[in-house]
């Protein structure tokens, strides 16, 4: 059984340099798993090390978790993909939102240690949305425009938990992002990632690819949380990407690049992205209150398999094991033996589905929960409490 707000996670201590001279990708440390994450940020004195995440998959069921390595934690314009091709369609796109995407760059003192990539969501106040792993721990940031304009950073707010955090600039014409949504995305859908790989000069750098697959779990260590409902794509990026857009065929942002899977062979092809919706909420509570809190379901339960008629099993939803003292759902009615379906429209079949829907929540949002009790479907409209850490 597994409370959704409260998973073990197990780190290894994060380090990550690359020196700007360097002709190759630093060596992927060697580990016994399959594949490995660690932070895009691109730094500039001493050796490499990569902050380590296990994936893993099959959380909350009854089987054996599967685990993999992977290896990282990255105006005016109409664009009409149907009219153009996917060269002339990247290159309006890139027109579009190449303005928009910043160079973070961090310093100990007055020494430039790393460089990380940010996303102008409010042109007028210069807020800028980044990775909390890019910032953390940094007495100075500095922001760099695509043009090539400096300005000293503040930092707002982070977010832990989902890994986000909130840098303001004061500076004049800032050309903020269009916002998006992954909710009517499907797989093989395009995506184009814009960030500033390795802190190299010259301004973003644009790929292309598709998505991949969407509420991708990315287990962290005791340094980072696990991240979920990760969006997934093989347009490439790479350290110093942390923080960077990624955009639907319009140029709209549906993401955060956060995250890039590499083995031993070399990079996979796998780079994770925080969903749009998800930086929205936390991004706006930090401008607002300098931090921001997640909505609290309050159970413990598991993934519900259920026998198909071929024999096989399938997960149907979360069965609702224990319900948590002064806890939102039991207050709604909710009861042990529930089986919780869709949370606010969105279909819920596993665990780690459940808290990819809670992540677009936070404290008091009153959300509609459907569950099933004795084969009947039962609907619920309760008031998210808030997560505390355990």
């Amino acid at each position: 059984m597994h409370d959704p707000e409260r998973l073990p996670i197990e780190w290894p201590e994060p380090a990550t340099t690359i020196p700007p001279s360097a002709s190759t990708p630093p060596p992927v440390p060697a580990a016994p798993r399959i594949s490995w994450i660690v932070p895009l940020t691109a730094g500039f004195l001493g050796a490499s090390v990569a902050i380590a995440i296990v994936l893993a998959t099959g959380i909350g069921s009854s089987d054996e978790p599967i685990t993999e390595r992977v290896t990282e934690i990255v105006r005016t314009e109409i664009v009409t993909p149907d009219e153009v091709s996917a060269n002339s369609q990247a290159s309006a796109v890139a027109r579009r939102v190449v303005p928009s995407v910043v160079t973070v760059e961090l310093f100990s003192g007055v020494t430039l240690v790393g460089s990380g990539s940010g996303v102008i969501i409010d042109g007028a106040n210069g807020y800028v949305a980044t990775n909390e792993h890019v910032v953390d721990s940094h007495s100075r940031v500095g922001i760099v425009l695509s043009d090539g304009r400096r300005y000293e950073g503040t930092v707002l707010g982070v977010d832990k938990l989902t890994d986000l955090a909130v840098v303001q600039i004061i500076a004049e014409a800032l050309v903020e992002i269009d916002l998006g949504s992954t909710d009517g995305l499907e797989v093989g859908d395009t995506a184009i990632a814009i960030g500033n790989p390795l802190g190299l000069l010259g301004g973003p750098t644009v790929t292309v690819g598709v998505l991949s697959a969407f509420d991708r779990l990315v287990e962290g260590n005791t340094q980072t949380e696990d991240l979920y409902g990760m969006v997934q794509t093989d347009a490439p990026f790479t350290r110093g990407s942390s923080g960077g857009a990624l955009v639907d065929s319009e140029g709209r942002l549906i993401g955060i690049t956060t995250a890039v899977g590499v083995s031993d062979l070399g990079p996979e092809g796998l780079g994770f992205a925080t969903p749009v919706e998800v930086m929205t909420r936390v991004t706006n509570e930090i401008i607002a209150n300098g931090s921001s809190g997640h909505g609290f379901l309050g159970i413990r339960g598991t993934t519900q398999l259920a026998s198909q008629a071929d024999g096989g099993q399938a997960p149907v939803g979360v069965l609702v094991s224990e319900l948590l003292d002064g806890s939102s759902a039991g207050g709604s009615g909710i009861e042990t033996g529930d089986i919780i379906t869709t949370v606010d429209g969105r279909g819920v079949t596993t665990m780690e589905g459940l808290i990819s829907a809670l992540r677009r929540f936070g404290p008091g949002d009153k959300v509609d929960v459907e569950v099933r009790r004795d084969g009947a479907a039962l609907n619920v409209t309760l008031e998210l409490g808030e997560r505390t850490e355990p």
